[in-house]
């Protein structure tokens, strides 16, 4: 029997499968065909430069991980290497586990290049980066380059209380870059029941610092900006513009409806949700954006068009909460929003899921987006913040603003001292 050498046993492998020229690959996929493409080069090689929406699996991992990517053995797969050597005898191996549409790239990533096709250089997560997240770079859905939006992404929280503070531990042990925090009250005893970012020790500290030093041990790589002053139609769009998302853990209705009309018209995703005794809710609010080609779902106006008269609902400090109840709402808003930032999974878009842990039952409601809304409908009629207390029935913003008593701490900080929350 003939022993073939490396040159003949590549010329037999491309006399068995099928080769594309870049310019092949590239009209294809201009077509807008459905093409699988996978680059079977070493790490090294990849953060080099890569084609733009193609699969990382080194070769040495194929076999065991195509199927991840590329389930239907009859979709077309272009494979691809440095010069068109490796991707030959690949694919043929794919077209021995059954695959019936195998391609590989002749020349490779540098017949791409030499082709003055565009490719894409990765950002690159450092050594410490690649421990820490090591869990997550394992998740196909997440992976280095997930991760790396999770690091670049701005998250504000509404909030450092129940539902910020879960939220907040999560997100910044997830990676994410910037989270912002809203809130200018001080830590008391009895949020410890349910407050996880604050111990003991932090009591008469504003949650925004206690915050910020809480997350700092979780993970130093993460920037908190607090914002010490309530949330109002003067300020909202100056502290919001920039951020990624919005998180509302509010626990009042004026915020709630500003947070929501803000977010609207910025065009910024929010991950709402709401607690009361042993129940809690969480919801998706995505605006539309016409550009990015995303169609929008229902706003919170949508759900409640009014608000319930001043008293009706009792606040938590009045009628009690679980607190655990808390740690698992926000911990729910943290898992939508990480989906949301790296864009995978179905968020709770256009779906109310409502916990109640008396009997530990999770039921999702679907919410249609209402086309008479004042706010995210067809032909909208709120199309700047109002005044929110007025709204909801409350003294006014400007009322409320001139009861807010200025005090100045020993680090010569600002604040307004809570009045109506």
């Amino acid at each position: 029997m003939t022993r073939l050498n490396r040159d003949q046993l590549v010329q037999l492998a491309k006399s068995q499968i099928t080769e594309w020229t870049p310019q092949q690959l590239d009209g294809r996929r201009k077509a807008k065909e459905a093409i699988t493409v996978v680059d079977i080069r070493e790490r090294d090689e990849w953060m080099q430069g890569h084609i733009p929406q193609s699969v990382f699996i080194p070769r040495g991992f194929l076999e065991l991980q195509i199927e991840q990517h590329q389930p239907d053995r009859d979709a077309p797969v272009v494979i691809y290497c440095a010069g068109g050597v490796r991707s030959a005898l690949a694919a043929r191996n794919l077209q021995e586990m059954g695959y019936t549409n195998v391609i590989s790239l002749i020349g490779g990533f540098n017949g791409w290049k030499n082709a003055s096709l565009g490719f894409k250089v990765p950002k690159v997560l450092n050594e410490e980066q690649r421990i820490r997240y090591s869990r997550h770079t394992m998740l196909q859905e997440i992976g280095d380059e997930g991760q790396i939006k999770l690091i670049e992404s701005k998250v504000l929280l509404i909030g450092a209380g129940g539902l910020g503070s879960p939220a907040a531990l999560y997100l910044a042990a997830a990676g994410v870059g910037q989270i912002g925090i809203v809130d200018y009250d001080t830590v008391d005893v009895s949020n410890l029941q349910r407050q996880i970012l604050h111990g003991q020790s932090d009591v008469g500290r504003y949650k925004v610092d206690s915050a910020a030093d809480t997350l700092a041990e979780i993970n130093p790589g993460v920037k908190v900006i607090g914002y010490k002053e309530p949330i109002t139609s003067a300020n909202a769009f100056e502290i919001m513009r920039g951020y990624d998302l919005v998180l509302n853990g509010s626990d009042n209705f004026p915020t709630r409806y500003l947070v929501n009309d803000a977010c609207q018209m910025l065009g910024i995703p929010l991950v709402d949700a709401s607690i009361f005794m042993f129940e809690g809710q969480v919801t998706v609010y995505q605006p539309k954006h016409l550009e990015a080609g995303i169609e929008g779902g229902p706003c919170y106006r949508c759900l409640y068009p009014d608000p319930p008269p001043p008293g009706e609902v009792p606040s938590c400090a009045e009628a009690g909460v679980l607190g655990v109840l808390p740690g698992i709402v926000g911990s729910i808003q943290a898992i939508e929003a990480i989906k949301l930032l790296v864009g995978f999974g179905e968020p709770l878009i256009g779906r109310l899921l409502l916990i109640d842990t008396t009997d530990m039952t999770f039921r999702t409601l679907k919410v249609n987006r209402n086309a008479e809304c004042p706010v995210c409908g067809d032909h909208p009629t709120v199309t700047e913040l109002i005044d929110y207390n007025q709204f909801c029935g409350l003294p006014s913003s400007t009322h409320a603003v001139e009861r807010a008593v200025e005090k100045v701490n020993v680090n010569g900080h600002h604040a307004a001292e809570k009045v109506l929350v």
